[in-house]
């Protein structure tokens, strides 16, 4: 079980939902939730010019964005107040969102961020690729939660993203809390490959015996793809009416992704229903 949920707190439009499926979670988990909260001040600049960094930030500027930190755990704590979270903490991290988040994930089982979203004006074109800098550097799990959407339930059908690689086994570890109470976990195939370095044998033979050790109750699908492999995952959880989707993320070169596309790429702009990712 997660016994201890880190959430990314700010005052995004999106913040809600995202507080929500993090009170759920830690009520299904009995797990402990931390509210973080970041300045936006790298923390090395606070060691160097106490209490406050003066001379690489103007003060009114450092106590703007302390203050707007601190709005967003206000408000987080309102929201709180009516979602039944039995064990909560209100964290404000004197760091930018990137190493903070990084820095915290250190001592959670599992971190929840917002999707990026250009269109939202407290954060605007700031912190674009924050979910994929967290999945590459941070040492948990990370749940990606859409920007658009309400999401009453969280994992009672969870369809796991399969293709034999480290990143996906990662994936499928960091999830198994969840998996264990779920009603249905569809283990998705897309293009399988027979062999050792591939699938397997029989493609998802080997996982389904795995998670049926843990008690997950499995079914395995094979799909095929047009190409597009995010697009196709996407798709088989929309037919499949799940509430989470898990995958490996970044299985080839980041650049690779970057300039060709790829399936975490197409995953984390477009998807509209919570993504938990590994690297």
């Amino acid at each position: 079980m997660y016994k201890t949920i880190l959430l990314h707190a700010d005052t995004s439009r999106s913040a809600p939902a995202r507080l929500k499926i993090a009170a759920i979670l830690a009520g299904q988990q009995q797990a402990h939730l931390v509210c973080a909260a970041m300045t936006g001040i790298s923390r090395y600049a606070y060691r160097q010019h106490e209490p406050l960094p003066h001379d690489v930030m103007r003060p009114d500027l450092a106590q703007l964005v302390t203050a707007r930190a601190r709005q967003a755990l206000d408000e987080h704590a309102k929201l709180s107040a009516g979602l039944d979270v039995q064990s909560l903490e209100q964290r404000l991290v004197n760091d930018d969102a990137y190493g903070g988040l990084v820095l915290q994930s250190r001592y959670a089982d599992l971190l929840i961020v917002g999707q990026a979203d250009r269109d939202d004006p407290a954060t605007g074109a700031l912190q674009q690729d924050l979910p994929e800098y967290l999945i590459l550097n941070g040492c948990c799990p990370v749940l990606v939660v859409p920007f658009a959407g309400q999401f009453p339930t969280i994992g009672k059908t969870i369809v796991v993203a399969w293709n034999g690689s480290t990143q996906a086994a990662r994936a499928v570890a960091g999830s198994l809390p969840l998996m264990a109470s779920a009603a249905r976990v569809v283990v998705a195939i897309v293009d399988a490959m027979v062999g050792d370095d591939e699938h397997g044998e029989e493609p998802g033979a080997d996982i389904a015996l795995f998670l049926a050790r843990h008690g997950v109750k499995v079914d395995v699908m094979k799909v095929a793809s047009d190409g597009d492999i995010g697009e196709t995952l996407l798709a088989t959880a929309d037919q499949a009416g799940a509430d989470l989707l898990v995958m490996g993320a970044y299985g080839h070169p980041r650049l690779r992704e970057i300039m060709l596309g790829g399936a975490t790429r197409t995953i984390l702009g477009a998807a509209t229903l919570p993504v938990l990712l590994s690297h």
